[in-house]
């Protein structure tokens, strides 16, 4: 009995997979880090589809809950989104900011003004039209928006993936270049895929795949006009991708 009970105290080392899904949860989220396993950080971008199903799922709990406490849809839409930017610690938004602030700036000047901490009017006014169209398409969405967000915010964080695979990475010292150097593309493709055939199995096959062409062209245009990606264009590829997505289906769903 002894052995036993010494041999279930000891912690069983976890599977990489298990550490790194753990690391994207505290790297992708704000929400409190697992007591166990370990986390690791080497390849926690194949698991941020599903931080972002997380975080839609909990935008979409929030509306749910608002809702039926009586709030129309105009004072539910500010506060989902603002939920979504406080869950994931802002760190996309910013990287909005810088990348509109770069896009702004001469050709030869962008990464320097991308790097640069100060905020631009560039980068002030991409966020303020980002963050209304989000709140218009959601208002227009209405009982729809619960679904929406778990897509639009699963769709974002394809995005990125897709621009590190495609495109270089821009900066030599940059703290997201990580990311890439530690990818496996085909590997790394399967947690994606197993979320979209759960999502399959859930959604209408428009509402579906309306985002995956949305995180593509994102991430296509983007790169090819930066000639290539930073941590900060990963970030922005992610909030323009949830934009438009949401914007797209407030379009074609049927309004309630």
């Amino acid at each position: 009995m002894r052995a036993d009970c010494t041999r279930h105290a000891i912690p069983r080392s976890a599977p990489s997979w298990l550490s790194d899904l753990a690391g994207a949860w505290i790297f992708y989220t704000v929400l409190p880090a697992w007591p166990w396993p370990q986390p690791s950080f080497q390849r926690i971008a194949r698991f941020a589809p599903w931080m972002g199903l997380l975080i839609g799922a909990l935008q979409g709990l929030l509306w749910s809950c608002l809702s039926g406490l009586g709030w129309p849809p105009a004072a539910c839409a500010p506060c989902v989104v603002a939920l979504g930017i406080q869950l994931s610690g802002g760190l996309h938004h910013d990287g909005l900011i810088d990348t509109a602030d770069g896009l702004g700036a001469p050709v030869e000047r962008r990464l320097e003004a991308m790097e640069d901490s100060r905020v631009g009017a560039s980068g002030v006014l991409a966020l303020v039209m980002v963050l209304l169209l989000q709140v218009a398409a959601l208002i227009q969405l209405g009982p729809q928006a619960p679904m929406v967000l778990c897509l639009a915010a699963f769709w974002a964080r394809v995005s990125p993936l897709w621009a590190m695979v495609r495109f270089d990475y821009l900066r030599v010292d940059g703290t997201a270049a990580f990311h890439r150097d530690n990818a496996r593309p085909l590997w790394d493709a399967l947690p994606t895929l197993l979320a979209v055939a759960l999502l399959a199995a859930l959604v209408a096959p428009l509402p579906l795949l309306l985002g995956g062409v949305v995180a593509i062209l994102v991430a296509q245009g983007l790169g090819r006009r930066l000639g290539g990606h930073t941590g900060d264009s990963y970030g922005a590829v992610l909030v323009l991708t949830e934009m438009i997505t949401l914007l797209g289906l407030a379009l074609f769903l049927p309004a309630n």
